[in-house]
């Protein structure tokens, strides 16, 4: 339900923008009306999304009018790439943001505490466009990583199209995770924090529980409850973090369809790629509820 409520949405924002697919003046006037007529568009909208939403329920999205092929094809060929580069993003900001927020939170007064905290205050007011923009002129002056695009020889051995493959996924995934990180770590830190205030985590530590212990076997296990609801908050800053990123640094996912799509005003490649986005949303909220329920067993009674 969600997803048709979502790429209903994106569908019916193209329809009201401006002109539509074949508003260009370089079109000639009988060979633009003949192609809304062969994609449905020279009907009242109602009737294009009744028609569109119909298809939908079986995952047929229609024809892109950009590039004249099924929305369904192109959606397979780029959803494994933004499944990657997503993967590699949500690596990076469990393993970036969440033990230094543990550490952060345990001892805020340390040196380093303090400058993770600059560190995270700088990257969270950092957007991906400047992130990726930073990123592509540190790779241009280096020379260490390729400046854009998925750089893959497909005539190379496997192991080296999967070392060309990492090398090419490195800066986006950074741009895309970075600033989601530092979010991230600074809820951990305040949610550690709370936790050692915790009336359970004072009595191990009375009892002579190690205190490396008591914070990352049972002060780490409370204050992940705040992480993981908003994990499918997380999920959804990805896929909308992903659309510049990839578009800027040439990755070539979903985003970068959407882009070409909403530029083109394609109707049915805009519901498609809403639909997809949508469908990695529900999943992050699913396993949002899934590691409530495993570190909380409370949630686990409520249901």
């Amino acid at each position: 339900m969600l997803t048709l409520v979502v790429a209903s949405a994106a569908l019916t924002l193209v329809h009201l923008a401006p002109g539509d697919a074949f508003s260009d003046p370089t079109i000639d006037p009988q060979v633009a009306a003949a192609e809304r007529a062969r994609y449905g568009l020279d009907r009242p909208f109602v009737q294009q999304y009744l028609s569109w939403l119909g298809r939908a329920i079986i995952l047929d999205f229609g024809e892109s009018t950009h590039f004249r092929r099924p929305v369904r094809t192109l959606l397979a060929e780029r959803l494994p790439p933004t499944l990657i580069l997503g993967l590699a993003a949500l690596m990076i900001v469990i393993s970036l943001g969440v033990p230094l927020g543990v550490a952060g939170g345990a001892r805020p007064d340390r040196w380093w505490a303090r400058l993770t905290r600059g560190a995270s205050m700088l990257f969270v007011s950092i957007p991906p466009l400047v992130m990726s923009l930073a990123l592509l002129l540190l790779a241009a002056r280096t020379g260490w990583f390729p400046a854009g695009g998925l750089s893959v020889d497909s005539d190379a051995p496997l192991l080296e199209r999967l070392l060309d493959t990492v090398r090419s996924l490195i800066l986006p995934a950074l741009a895309l995770a970075l600033p989601i990180a530092a979010s991230v770590e600074r809820l951990q830190a305040a949610a550690v924090s709370d936790a050692l205030r915790e009336p359970c985590i004072r009595a191990a530590l009375a009892r002579g529980v190690p205190e490396t212990r008591a914070i990352w076997n049972h002060a780490f296990r409370l204050s992940l409850k705040p992480v993981l609801a908003i994990f499918g908050i997380i999920v959804g800053s990805v896929l909308s973090g992903s659309l510049v990123v990839e578009v800027v640094m040439q990755w070539p996912g979903v985003g970068g369809l959407m882009y070409e799509a909403l530029r083109s005003r394609d109707l049915h490649l805009a519901g498609g790629c809403a639909a997809a986005a949508s469908v990695f949303l529900a999943i992050g909220v699913l396993l949002s509820d899934i590691g409530l329920a495993v570190v909380d067993p409370r949630v686990r009674s409520a249901e």
